[in-house]
């Protein structure tokens, strides 16, 4: 674990299993308890050139779990209209293709099945793209928080995989209580920025949500520590949209250099992808210089990077 000072400009070495001393009694460690779902499904396009498609969901767009947002590949050989079979007798029909790439695709099932249940079976977790293998049976519970609850992400928040039971039973022997929000990874998190001009950046909507018993113990806290990226976006989200209240919705917030943070005190988060909006995030928190400083050390000293990899506390 690489600690980042903001106040002093500097950084050192520690080891995770001693976070704990980095709490502050009155600290929140707000945690963001979303589940992965095997969201990576493989069918073929149905007609007289028959052709092997993954389709990937990203988001429920009705109660029934029937229409779901999603991308495609290949993409260029599914459109509107065209039909995708999946084992169990379940099908897809393409009804609409959106600005980024994306498909929106109708389910149904032969069997009187649910089609959640149907996808849930059939489904694959989605390792990140940089671990080249087949995902096991393994994996639906690895690549998970051990706070992980609500199904909906297609990734990990990968700051809490870091945490044990026992390295948050310390942190509460510290002083701190723990908050829990729900932010679905989507596009949103992980998707490559698209233009040069930061102005002009627009992330997919994720879906968030905040307890009312989540957002009182925010607000009695003497500092909001987050542990992630993405526990950032939900409750600087919901400062801007009046307070730390309870709330639902979803946020296509962009944090970048320059932005004003209005509730975030601390954060634990992985080391990340170049041209990324989550590296924007934290050069915004720990200032540019400083980031680049970091992370340039952390090339040196061998940390590792992306899902699996180390962490970094940036304090003030």
């Amino acid at each position: 674990m690489l600690v980042v000072s903001r106040g002093k400009k500097n950084f050192h070495d520690d080891f995770f299993c001693n976070f704990s001393r980095y709490i502050r009694p009155g600290d929140c460690l707000v945690l963001n308890n979303t589940r992965v779902f095997p969201a990576r499904l493989h069918g073929v396009k149905s007609g007289a050139q028959q052709v092997a498609v993954e389709v990937f969901l990203l988001r429920a767009e009705d109660e029934r779990r029937e229409v779901w947002r999603c991308l495609v590949k290949p993409g260029k050989r599914v459109r509107r209209g065209d039909v995708i079979l999946f084992p169990h007798d379940l099908r897809a029909e393409v009804v609409a293709h959106g600005e980024f790439g994306e498909r929106t695709v109708r389910f149904d099932v032969a069997s009187s099945q649910p089609i959640a249940d149907v996808l849930l079976e059939i489904g694959e977790i989605p390792l990140p793209p940089y671990i080249d293998r087949t995902p096991d049976a393994n994996d639906k519970e690895r690549y998970q928080t051990v706070f992980a609850r609500h199904s909906g992400s297609v990734a990990a928040p990968t700051a809490g995989l870091h945490f044990t039971p026992q390295i948050l039973d310390e942190c509460r022997a510290a002083g701190a209580k723990v908050s829990e929000v729900t932010l679905d990874v989507g596009l949103g998190t992980f998707a490559p920025l698209r233009v040069e001009q930061l102005s002009q950046v627009q992330l997919h909507e994720e879906r968030f949500e905040i307890s009312a018993e989540a957002a009182q113990t925010m607000r009695e806290a003497k500092r909001v520590f987050c542990i992630g990226t993405t526990s950032v976006r939900t409750v600087e989200t919901a400062k801007l949209r009046g307070g730390l209240a309870p709330m639902s919705g979803a946020t296509d917030i962009f944090i970048h250099p320059g932005f004003r943070f209005l509730a975030t005190g601390a954060l634990l988060t992985n080391f990340h992808l170049p041209e990324s909006s989550l590296l924007m995030l934290v050069s915004a928190f720990a200032g540019r210089e400083l980031t680049l400083a970091a992370y340039r050390h952390a090339v040196a000293a061998r940390y590792r990077f992306f899902s699996y990899g180390d962490c970094m506390l940036i304090e003030s």
